[in-house]
């Protein structure tokens, strides 16, 4: 198994360094075709009828800008990074950018990006929501720390819970584990029974098929989501393989304790996978 397809999201206010060079480090080692995605939009001012007019006209000449300005900006600070790489392609749209990522993920393996910057200006119109992109991409999305440049893949952790979701990471994440020396597949319950301990067998014996050695690792404790992030911490891993439990909301989306603090805590390489 490996990757053959890396999309990446390119953010148009930057900087794009650490999710363009490390989707382009696992695309060279997967010799695999890179995608560099970058997308915004405006919102449409709110205004009286007497100001519609011109309301739409600096509306139309922001879009403007980021058409024939940022985008031209962006596309070549990522020529400068991929330069030597031959398999590459560049997209961008004038769009909501979680919805382009969405929709062009089916023609990736795996989604790159770095943890989004809270402080930026512009909202969902100039940011990848990355819950929307785990829950709505079908793909398994790669987040990153905010620092890096290369992704370290020596010791991986494996959040494991017997569900569809944390099956679905383990064989998304394969083509990563195998480069790992060290992986852990943990379990937190607030009982440690019989099932507990054939599914963790169980998935130790998927990952040695595909020439990745693991171990599993077993905690008791009745407050599992807060025992397995310690568990995260203290363990030091590179990366954090786990599955994404969350459902739409009206107009959010509610997430378990666990998927929600992966989501929001940027300390960390997370592969998440719905």
């Amino acid at each position: 198994m490996s990757y053959k397809s890396i999309l990446v999201s390119v953010n148009i206010d930057g900087p794009i360094s650490p999710a363009v060079t490390t989707a382009l480090d696992i695309a060279r080692r997967h010799g695999a075709r890179l995608i560099g995605l970058c997308a915004a939009d405006v919102a449409l001012p709110l205004t009286g009828p007497e100001g519609t007019s011109e309301a739409i006209d600096i509306w139309q000449q922001m879009r403007d800008e980021i058409e024939t300005r940022k985008f031209k900006q962006v596309h070549a600070a990522f020529k400068q990074f991929v330069a030597g790489y031959d398999n590459v392609e560049w997209r961008e749209a004038l769009a909501l950018p979680t919805s382009v990522i969405v929709e062009a993920a089916r023609s990736s393996d795996l989604i790159v990006m770095a943890a989004p910057d809270e402080q930026s200006t512009g909202g969902h119109y100039r940011r990848v929501d990355p819950a929307g992109v785990v829950l709505r991409s079908g793909r398994p999305l790669l987040m990153l720390d905010g620092k890096t440049d290369r992704l370290k893949t020596d010791k991986i952790v494996v959040a494991w819970k017997d569900t569809r979701e944390a099956r679905r990471a383990v064989s998304d994440a394969v083509p990563l584990l195998k480069d790992a020396v060290e992986v852990i597949v943990v379990n937190v319950s607030a009982e440690v029974g019989q099932h507990v301990r054939e599914s963790l067998a169980d998935v130790v014996g998927f990952l040695s098929a595909h020439g990745v050695k693991s171990k599993s690792e077993f905690i008791e404790d009745p407050h599992e989501y807060l025992a397995l992030l310690r568990f995260i911490d203290e363990s030091n891993a590179d990366l954090v393989v786990s599955g994404a439990y969350g459902h739409s909301r009206l107009r959010e989306w509610a997430f378990g304790g666990v998927t929600r603090s992966l989501l929001s805590e940027n300390g960390i390489n997370r592969l998440l996978s719905n």
